[in-house]
């Protein structure tokens, strides 16, 4: 397992998972509240990659240009940032347009039926 992440599993849920997912949970919610389509997410995300390829080599002594590493934590920050970007979405909806759509479920919103009569 340590080959294919390039580091140890400790090293990978620390570094990657906690510290750059933040990171692209962060970048999931800028995205989503600028008005973006989530495939600029997952532009951003290729550049964490990048960084967390190079901090796990520069602090873990982990390997750097290991490909099968970078597209692991890649695809692991960019679920974390579509997750945020989609959240986000959902409540910017539901806020920005009350008379239209109300929540249904942390991901989904639909629209406000006509009140009867």
């Amino acid at each position: 397992m340590e080959e294919l992440l390039g580091n140890s599993l400790q090293v990978y849920f620390g570094l990657t998972v906690c510290l750059m997912g933040f990171a692209g949970f962060m970048t999931g919610q800028a995205v989503a509240i600028t008005w973006k389509p989530a495939w600029h997410a997952l532009g951003y995300t290729l550049l964490l990659g990048f960084a967390d390829r190079f901090l796990a080599y520069a602090l873990f002594d982990g390997h750097l240009l290991s490909v099968p590493a970078y597209l692991i934590d890649t695809a692991t920050l960019a679920a974390i940032a579509l997750l945020a970007w989609r959240l986000a979405r959902a409540r910017k909806m539901v806020s920005q347009y009350p008379w239209l759509y109300e929540r249904s479920g942390p991901f989904f919103w639909r629209s406000r039926t006509p009140p009867a009569g």
